[in-house]
């Protein structure tokens, strides 16, 4: 996948193209539809696929004071768009001055000049230009005058609920991994940077990889099932998210991500990985004395071992 950043550095593309546009925060089930059905047209017409994402999140712009956590983060984001077969993904840097563009200019200059559009697809609620004026049905109004087809995408309903970033975010925040998984269509997961830690964990007898995630919205504190994957080769694991108070005090801390991995011995320091939150276990709770802990990280891998299995 070919990735463009900011609109300056995009040229006149080669090809005709099929273009869907969104901030598709967290790539959830009604995201994965739109930019499927633009995959699948563009393949049908033998164009080129193109996606346009921006970042940072409009509303951390536009609405600072109102500033809500991204369920991913943009490099998360640009994985698993590629994952779903676009040709090329230009992320727009969104700004106050990029805010005031009008739909109209945005359509014609960067749509029409830049990607060379014949079609979009765009979820039937989505909103983009200056006062969010531009929509599905301002586009179907300009595609009499630039010659492009529009297709607005329907919301995907799922256990009575649409799928939205927000509903997600809150069922992850509560800790309900599975109504968040099944919206998501794929498992809850943080992508971070592996970063030394204070070795605290390996002294136990468990080392851990300290996990700086990327996005912000993690789950509740705790202990978790968890799954992890390098290259071609997956293992599993159990991740503690908290604040370790068996040996320090919580107080303006910020929560830290570890995650043991059974069978693992490479070194991943500075290595970015992905981890697939599969069942919480318990909460995160002081113990007394260290061998109290290791004692209960003995059980918690147990029942790691087994919810894995079971769930393979």
């Amino acid at each position: 996948m070919k990735i463009v950043e900011g609109l300056k550095s995009l040229k006149r593309q080669p090809y005709d193209s099929v273009v869907t546009i969104g901030v598709f925060d967290g790539l959830h089930i009604g995201h994965r539809h739109i930019i499927k059905k633009a995959v699948a047209a563009a393949h049908k017409a033998g164009l080129a696929s193109v996606a346009v994402t921006f970042d940072p999140h409009p509303v951390k712009v536009l609405k600072a004071d109102h500033c809500i956590p991204s369920l991913i983060s943009l490099k998360h984001r640009i994985r698993l768009i590629e994952e779903l077969g676009i040709d090329t993904l230009v992320v727009v840097k969104f700004t106050k001055p990029f805010s005031r563009m009008s739909p109209e200019e945005f359509t014609k200059d960067i749509l029409i000049d830049k990607l060379r559009m014949r079609s979009i697809f765009v979820g039937d609620n989505f909103y983009f230009g200056r006062g969010g004026r531009g929509g599905a049905g301002l586009l179907q109004k300009m595609s009499h005058l630039y010659g492009f087809k529009v297709f607005a995408v329907k919301p995907v309903k799922l256990m009575g609920h649409v799928a939205s970033s927000s509903l997600i975010r809150k069922f992850m925040l509560r800790g309900d991994l599975r109504k968040a998984s099944k919206l998501l269509g794929r498992s809850v997961s943080v992508l971070g940077t592996v970063v030394e830690g204070a070795g605290i964990a390996k002294g136990l007898g468990y080392p851990t990889a300290n996990v700086n995630p990327h996005h912000e919205a993690i789950p509740p504190r705790g202990v978790y099932a968890v799954r992890m994957q390098f290259g071609k080769k997956r293992f599993n694991g159990i991740l503690n998210i908290g604040f370790r108070p068996t040996f320090y005090s919580p107080r303006d801390l910020e929560p830290t991500i570890e995650v043991h991995i059974f069978g693992y011995k490479g070194n991943l320091y500075n290595k970015d990985i992905e981890v697939q939150f599969v069942k919480k276990i318990r909460d995160e709770r002081k113990f007394e004395t260290a061998d109290n802990l290791v004692r209960q990280i003995n059980d918690d891998v147990v029942m790691a071992r087994a919810i894995l299995k079971a769930k393979k």
